[in-house]
């Protein structure tokens, strides 16, 4: 019976790294609604270590967006929206913090024009209640 107490937290720590993340998701879709006047119709966010969050968002752009790509205006895209999603960082970070409880120190934006894919991903503050990892160089 011992054995089953350490599942029982872990499945416990899982449910709730399941539900901020998809806390997270929700916030991304709802910031890029309100930033392209559409929302993504797919969202997932993941951790990527201890301290970090990537979150991609899929079928993001308006119809007029679509039509840039079929115009083979590219990087007309990809500029505006770098634009919008720096010019907004602040929201984004303030989502992220609020949501996570941890300081968001780094963040980077990006967005595949040819597929429709974007990532948003944060840098978070270590954990102080977490052993450091340490980082290996070549």
């Amino acid at each position: 019976m011992a054995d089953l107490e350490p599942r029982a937290a872990e499945h416990t720590e899982v449910g709730e790294h399941a539900s901020v993340l998809a806390t997270v998701s929700n916030a991304m879709v709802r910031l890029y609604k309100d930033l392209f006047g559409r929302g993504p119709t797919k969202a997932r966010t993941y951790f990527a270590g201890p301290d970090v969050l990537v979150c991609i968002l899929g079928d993001t752009f308006t119809p007029a967006e679509r039509n840039l790509v079929a115009m083979g205006e590219q990087q007309r895209l990809r500029d505006a929206r770098v634009f919008f999603q720096h010019a907004a960082e602040t929201q984004f970070r303030e989502s992220v913090e609020e949501i996570v409880g941890r300081k968001v120190v780094g963040f980077v934006s990006g967005v595949d024009v040819s597929e429709d894919i974007a990532a948003e991903i944060f840098v978070l503050e270590p954990d102080p209640g977490r052993r450091p990892v340490a980082i290996s160089r070549p």
